[in-house]
């Protein structure tokens, strides 16, 4: 559908409400077609704020040790503990006694 030009129209605005020719109206964001003298941009308040994403993961995290769980504290992490271990009940781990250990590089023997 093709419309007429209105270089001879008329129109009043819708804010102030004075006659002015239809080609000086604006169309504001609010949908009024006001003067210039009333026209008011949009303010970019009223826009949404933009949301990124908070990183707050680290690529290698690497968890906390704790003090009781330094090397030669005693501590070890099982299953299923056997008749052989004290169990405390700590979360960590199971502290137990041993009756000798001998340790060498790369391996650990343990003679009863």
């Amino acid at each position: 559908m093709s419309y007429a030009s209105g270089k001879y129209a008329i129109a009043i605005c819708d804010r102030c409400g004075f006659q002015y020719k239809y080609t000086q109206l604006r169309k504001e964001w609010t949908g009024f077609r006001v003067c210039a003298e009333c026209y008011e941009p949009k303010s970019p308040q009223l826009e949404p704020p933009r949301t990124l994403a908070d990183p707050e993961a680290l690529q290698y995290a690497r968890p906390s040790v704790p003090a009781s769980a330094v090397a030669g504290s005693g501590v070890v992490r099982t299953i299923d503990p056997n008749a052989m271990t004290t169990v405390t009940g700590d979360s960590i781990g199971s502290s137990f006694d041993g009756i000798e250990a001998t340790i060498s590089v790369g391996t650990v023997t343990v003679t009863v």
